[in-house]
C-alpha cells in the first residue's frame, strides 16, 4: 500500500500501486469550467520524471530522460517527441502493418511547438542528452492535447534533477463570437477567427503561434495579453507540484571563456578591416563564417612548433572566432545602427515580384528580397485531390496544401536530398495559416488548392518570402483572394548588460536570425493580421515590446504588398485554360444510389464515357471535374438525367432516338425518352413520321402527360410548345448552320372537308383497348390507342367514311392498340 494525493486536493490517499512505483500524487485546476489534473508517480517508474495530463477525457503522459553528454558537440543536444497512439481514439491503424509509422504532420508540429518555449530555458553551455516524449493515451476528440505538452515537458523538467529556468506554459486561446476562451474544443476552433497558441514564463511570452482571420494588431496582443494570465495560472500549478516533488538539481557551471585564447583572437581581428569581417556573413549558411575561423586558426598557428600547434584546439578557436565576429556585428548595430549589409534598422532589402513565370502551371509567383528568392506554384484539383487526414483530430479531409521545400543548392551547399524535415513542415504550416485566412469558401471555389514553395536561394525570411510568392500565384491562377498576404520577419538585438537597450530590425537577413535575439515573423493582409510565428532566445522579452514589432511589422508589409500588386493587382478573372472545369450539382440525397449504381456501374460508365471525374457527397452535392469541358458537360447531363423529375408543362429540347409508324421517340434527357404522337409532330395533318423528322434531329418538345405507367407523351406543335423552344425538326447540321440539303417535303397535305351530317372522328376512348365510334359521313374516326402497355384489345370500329371521303381519322396519342381510321378497319395493338 501506498499513499496516493486525492484529485483536487492534493492530499495523500492510501492506494494499492506496484512496488516499482513513486508516490502518487495529483494535483489540478479549474480552467474554462473543466479539471485540468497533473497526476504522477503511477506511470513510466523508470524515467527520470513523468507526469499524466487530463482535460477532459483527453490523457497525455510526458516523460523526460537524460545522458551523458555526446563528445566533440558544441550544441545543446535537446530531442522533444510527440507521439500519437490511435487506440486513443478507439482507432487501429490504416497502414499496411496497422501499426503506428512515422510521426504524422500534426505531432510534428506538437513536438516543434513543445521544444521551441523550453529550449531557450535550459542554461548556456548545457550539453547533456535530454530526451521529452510526450505520448497520448487518450483523447475525447473533444479537447485537443497538443497545447499540453508544453505544460508536462515544463513540469517533468522541473520535477527532475535538470538544471532549468522555468516553468512555462502554454495555452491555446480561441475568439468564438467575440469573447476569448482558453483551450477551446475543436469544434469552437472551427467557429474560432483566431487560434492562437501563447508560452509565457513568469516574466515573459517566450514563444507564440498565430492563425487569424484579418485581425487587427491591437486585438491580437489582447488575446497574448489573456493567454499570459492562463499561463500564470498553470506556471503556478506547476510551482505548488516542484515544491512538493521536486528533486535537488545537478550541479552545473558555465564552461569558462579561455580569455588568452580570446585575446589572441582579438588581436588577429583587430588587423581586419571592416569589410573583411563583414564580407564572411553577408550569405546565409556557414561557408563564410567556416571561411573566417580557418583563417583566424591558420594565423594563429603560424610560428608555431607541432608540439604548440598540436595543443591549440582547433574547435575552441572556431567557437572563440565566432563568438568575437557575433560579438562585433551585434556592436555595430546597437551603437552605429548600421546593420551586415549597411542597412538601418528600419530597411527593407530591395524587393522584386513577378507572376506567370512558368508556361502550363496553373499559376506561378517568384518573390525575391535580397538574397532569398522563392518560386511558388500553384494546382488546382477536384475534390477528390483532398489530402485525408489520419490522425487525432476530428478533421478528416485538407482541400489547401503548402508545401515549403528547402534544398541544399539555396545555400550553396552540397548534401543529400531527404524528405521534408521538422523546419520544413513548420514553415510550410506557418504558410498555410497566413493564406488559408483570405482563400474563398469551398462551397464558392470547389477546388483542391496545392501551393508549393521552393525556396532557390536563400538569406533569412524563407517562409515569409514563401508566403509573397505564394499569394501571387494564386493570384496568378485566378483563385479569387479575399485580399493579397505578405509577410515580414522582424529580428531583435539587445545588450548583454542593459536590456533596455536594444534594436528591433525589420527584414532579418541570415546572419542577423543566427546571431540575433528574436525571429518575429509576421503576415497579414492590408486590414490585419492572419499568421504570427515569435520564437526567442533570451530568458524574457524586453518590456513592452509587442506593441512595437506589430507596428513596425505592419509598416514592413504595406511596402511588401505594394511590390507585389506592381506586379499583379487582382485574381485573373478565369482560372487557367490548363485547369480543371468544375461543375457543382445538388441532388436529392436519396437519388445517390441511382447515380452510383449497382456496383458503382453507372457512375464507371458515366466516367468511361466522358473522362470526368465525379465526386458525390453524402449530402447530394456531386462535384463533375475534367480538363475537358465537353467531357464534364456531358457527364452533368447525365447525372441531371438520372436525377431529374420530369413535370407536365417543362419544355426540353430533346433528340430522336427512333421512329414508328404512329410517332417518333425523343430524348429529352440522358436516359429518358418520351413518345411525340404522330399529330403531335405538326398543326397539320401528316401521313409520315419521316416527313417531319429524323433520327438524330433535335426538337422543341413539351411535356403532355405522365400517365400512371410513367410514360411521358410529349409535344412538338408549336401551338403547344410555344416560343420556350426551338424549331421543329433541327437536325445537328441545321444547328450548325451548314445544312445543304434540299428541304423536305411537306407532309401528308389538307384533310378532306367534312360530310354535311358528318362529325370528327371519336375521341380516344377512356376504356382499354376500345377507340371511340367514328362520326357519320365526312371522315370516318379512327379508334383510338388504348391504354394497356401491352397488346390490348380491338378498337372500336370507326365511322364509314362519307363519298368524298378521305383518308382514317387521327390516331391517339397512346400506344396500346386501336383501330384503324377510314373504313372502320381493326388495328393490331402495339407496345412500347
Amino acid at each position: 500500500m501506498t499513499p496516493a494525493a486525492d484529485p483536487g486536493t492534493g492530499e495523500d490517499v492510501t492506494t494499492e500501486t506496484p512496488a516499482t512505483t513513486r508516490q502518487q500524487r495529483s494535483f489540478s485546476r479549474e480552467i474554462e469550467g473543466k479539471t485540468l489534473e497533473i497526476s504522477t508517480g503511477l506511470l513510466a517508474p523508470n524515467a527520470a520524471a513523468a507526469v499524466s495530463i487530463r482535460y477532459g477525457d483527453t490523457v497525455l503522459l510526458v516523460t523526460v530522460c537524460d545522458d551523458n553528454p555526446r563528445p566533440g558537440i558544441d550544441f545543446f543536444p535537446l530531442t522533444v517527441d510527440f507521439e500519437e497512439r490511435m487506440y486513443a481514439i478507439g482507432k487501429i491503424p490504416g497502414s499496411f502493418f496497422r501499426r503506428e509509422g512515422r510521426p504524422s504532420t500534426d505531432a510534428t508540429l506538437t513536438a516543434r511547438m513543445t521544444d521551441r518555449p523550453i529550449r531557450p530555458l535550459f542554461p548556456k553551455g548545457f550539453k547533456r542528452e535530454v530526451q521529452v516524449v510526450a505520448t497520448l493515451l487518450a483523447s475525447d476528440r473533444e479537447n485537443a492535447a497538443d497545447p499540453l505538452a508544453t505544460l508536462g515537458a515544463s513540469t517533468v523538467i522541473n520535477m527532475s534533477h535538470l538544471p532549468f529556468e522555468g516553468p512555462v506554459s502554454s495555452v491555446r486561446v480561441g475568439r468564438v463570437n467575440g469573447q476569448l476562451k482558453a483551450f477551446p474544443t475543436y469544434d469552437e476552433a472551427e467557429e474560432s477567427d483566431l487560434e492562437l497558441t501563447v508560452a509565457a514564463t513568469r516574466d515573459s511570452v517566450i514563444m507564440l503561434e498565430v492563425g487569424a482571420r484579418q485581425i487587427p494588431e491591437a486585438e491580437i496582443i489582447e488575446a497574448i495579453e489573456y493567454g499570459q494570465r492562463v499561463c500564470d495560472e498553470l506556471n503556478s500549478l506547476q510551482e505548488e507540484i516542484i515544491a512538493a516533488l521536486g528533486v535537488p538539481k545537478m550541479p552545473f557551471e558555465a564552461p569558462e571563456t579561455d580569455t588568452t585564447l580570446a585575446e589572441r583572437i582579438q588581436q588577429v581581428i583587430a588587423k581586419r578591416d571592416e569589410a573583411d569581417l563583414l564580407d564572411s556573413v553577408q550569405s546565409e549558411g556557414f561557408r563564410g563564417i567556416d571561411a573566417f575561423t580557418t583563417s583566424v586558426y591558420t594565423e594563429l598557428v603560424e610560428g608555431l612548433s607541432e608540439e604548440q600547434a598540436a595543443e591549440l584546439d582547433r574547435a575552441k578557436v572556431r567557437a572563440a572566432a565566432e563568438a568575437a565576429l557575433k560579438a562585433f556585428v551585434r556592436r555595430r548595430i546597437l551603437d552605429q545602427n548600421k546593420r551586415a549589409d549597411d542597412r538601418a534598422d528600419t530597411d527593407m532589402r530591395q524587393l522584386f515580384s513577378s507572376v506567370g513565370v512558368l508556361p502550363r502551371v496553373h499559376g506561378s509567383g517568384l518573390f525575391q528580397r535580397g538574397q532569398t528568392q522563392v518560386l511558388s506554384v500553384a494546382t488546382l484539383g477536384p475534390i477528390g485531390d483532398r489530402q485525408r487526414l489520419d490522425n487525432i483530430s476530428p478533421e478528416q479531409w485538407k482541400p489547401f496544401m503548402l508545401h515549403y521545400n528547402f534544398p541544399p543548392f539555396s545555400v550553396g551547399e552540397a548534401r543529400p536530398l531527404r524528405g521534408p524535415g521538422r523546419r520544413e513542415i513548420g514553415h510550410g504550416m506557418l504558410g498555410e495559416k497566413a493564406i488559408e485566412a483570405v482563400l474563398p469558401p469551398f462551397e464558392d471555389f470547389p477546388y483542391t488548392i496545392r501551393l508549393v514553395s521552393d525556396v532557390l536561394s536563400s538569406n533569412g525570411s524563407t517562409s515569409q518570402a514563401s508566403i509573397c510568392a505564394g499569394v501571387m500565384a494564386l493570384m496568378d491562377a485566378g483563385v479569387p483572394i479575399d485580399a493579397p498576404v505578405a509577410g515580414v520577419a522582424m529580428g531583435l538585438i539587445t545588450d548583454d548588460q542593459d536590456e533596455t537597450n536594444y534594436r528591433l530590425l525589420t527584414d532579418i537577413a541570415g546572419i542577423e536570425d543566427a546571431f540575433g535575439d528574436m525571429d518575429f515573423k509576421v503576415a497579414g493582409t492590408e486590414q490585419g493580421v492572419t499568421a504570427v510565428q515569435l520564437d526567442i532566445k533570451l530568458k524574457r522579452l524586453p518590456p513592452n515590446l509587442l506593441e512595437q514589432v506589430f507596428e513596425r511589422a505592419r509598416e514592413g508589409r504595406m511596402q511588401i504588398l505594394e511590390n507585389m500588386l506592381d506586379a499583379i493587382s487582382e485574381p485573373r478573372n478565369e482560372v487557367s485554360e490548363f485547369a480543371p472545369k468544375i461543375t457543382t450539382l445538388k441532388i436529392d440525397p436519396e437519388k445517390i444510389g441511382a447515380v452510383i449504381g449497382p456496383g458503382g456501374r453507372v457512375i464507371n460508365a458515366i466516367i468511361g464515357r466522358t473522362g470526368a471525374k465525379i465526386d458525390v457527397q453524402e449530402d447530394g452535392t456531386i462535384f463533375v471535374s475534367g480538363s475537358d469541358a465537353e467531357g464534364v458537360r456531358q457527364a452533368v447531363g447525365e447525372i441531371q438525367g438520372l436525377t431529374k423529375e420530369i413535370k407536365p408543362g417543362e419544355v426540353y429540347e430533346g433528340k430522336v432516338t427512333r421512329m414508328l409508324a404512329f410517332g417518333a421517340f425523343v430524348e429529352i434527357l440522358p436516359g429518358k425518352e418520351g413518345l411525340v404522337h404522330i399529330s403531335e409532330l405538326a398543326e397539320e395533318r401528316i401521313d409520315r413520321v419521316e416527313d417531319v423528322v429524323d433520327v438524330g434531329d433535335r426538337i422543341a418538345v413539351k411535356v403532355i402527360e405522365i400517365d400512371n405507367l410513367g410514360r411521358v407523351n410529349l409535344s412538338a406543335r408549336p401551338s403547344v410548345v410555344g416560343n420556350e423552344g426551338g424549331g421543329v425538326g433541327l437536325s445537328e447540321d441545321d444547328l450548325d448552320g451548314d445544312d445543304d440539303r434540299p428541304p423536305r417535303r411537306s407532309g401528308g397535305g389538307d384533310r378532306g372537308g367534312r360530310g354535311a351530317d358528318g362529325g370528327r372522328g371519336g375521341d380516344r376512348g377512356p376504356r382499354p383497348g376500345g377507340g371511340g365510334g367514328g362520326g357519320r359521313g365526312g371522315f370516318g374516326g379512327g379508334g383510338g390507342y388504348g391504354r394497356r402497355p401491352e397488346g390490348g384489345s380491338r378498337g372500336g370500329s370507326g365511322g364509314g367514311g362519307g363519298r368524298s371521303g378521305g383518308g382514317g381519322g387521327d390516331r391517339g396519342p397512346r400506344p396500346g392498340g386501336g383501330g384503324s381510321g377510314g373504313t372502320g378497319g381493326s388495328g393490331g395493338g402495339r407496345r412500347w
